[in-house]
């Protein structure tokens, strides 16, 4: 687990450990290893064997970002692991302040034009999915935003509140309370269509064509690992989070249970590091 305990995504080991315990008879820990933005759990997986008994949640940042921001990192997403099942994706959503008067992306990229360099967005820090949401936005809606970057959502979220910043990309479990009292307004999603449960609330896809931010979560596994064993654990895997039991579960924190197995999971990360590319190459971004 490249995270510490208590997040969404230690959530998510937790819960698959526990029902492939079960299934197996077998007792399967959850290893927090946090830090160096998932660098230092993905290097482990990196030198390790592949003998099926290590599993990696892996996720955008770690596998399709990362890649794209540092010159020098200490795995290789192609080299080192072997896609197992990409699990589930995680919505983000665009907030507003109040004060700021934009209900659209359309309003947003006028104010951002007109006001060129003023308008202020907040992330959980450099090179994270949320501030490359932006720097997306930047890139295809043709305007330019100030990123102020914060040691983790949390504080971010408290000064979008007090208006300190104009907006922010938040998760949907995070921001839905201050959105539904008012002191947050949802203008989009981040995803290339609307979500079922925030139907009422366009994607940002909707005005600027090709925007899609959809961050993801997905088992590996290293990279020699036989194909027997990876498709034995995509299939128990598969099994666990299609469940209702567990597809509720991760619904509540905002999740949507996709469940691809390895050919396609492979498909998704190439296609993801091309975009990032992209982006981090025409934002001028740098993390080292």
């Amino acid at each position: 687990m490249p995270y510490a305990p208590g997040g969404p995504t230690d959530v998510l080991a937790r819960l698959i450990a526990q029902k492939l315990s079960e299934r197996w008879g077998q007792v399967v820990v959850v290893d927090n290893r946090p830090g160096a933005n998932g660098s230092i759990a993905a290097e482990i997986i990196s030198k390790s064997s592949g003998d099926g008994h290590l599993l990696f949640l892996g996720n955008t940042s770690i596998l399709t970002i990362n890649p794209a921001l540092y010159k020098k990192l200490p795995y290789d997403p192609d080299r080192h692991f072997q896609p197992v099942n990409l699990t589930v994706t995680a919505p983000l959503i665009l907030v507003v302040h109040p004060s700021t008067g934009l209900r659209t992306i359309r309003d947003l990229v006028q104010l951002a034009r007109t006001n060129r360099g003023t308008l202020t967005y907040a992330s959980s820090g450099t090179g994270g999915v949320a501030h490359l949401s932006g720097a997306l936005l930047e890139y295809l809606g043709k305007i330019r935003l100030i990123h102020v970057p914060y040691k983790g959502a949390a504080p971010g979220t408290t000064d979008l509140i007090a208006g300190h910043v104009a907006m922010a990309f938040a998760s949907a479990v995070s921001v839905t309370s201050y959105v539904k009292s008012n002191r947050l307004r949802a203008i989009a999603v981040a995803t290339p269509k609307r979500i079922q449960s925030l139907a009422d609330i366009p994607s940002i896809a909707e005005t600027i064509p090709g925007y899609d931010v959809s961050p993801w979560y997905g088992v590996m596994v290293p990279a020699n690992t036989p194909m027997a064993i990876v498709q034995k654990l995509h299939a128990e895997i598969d099994r666990i989070v299609t469940t209702p039991e567990i597809s509720q579960r991760l619904a509540q924190d905002g999740g949507t249970v996709v469940s691809l197995g390895p050919d396609e999971f492979s498909k998704v990360i190439t296609a993801e590091r091309t975009k990032w590319l992209r982006v981090v190459k025409a934002a001028d971004i740098k993390a080292d």
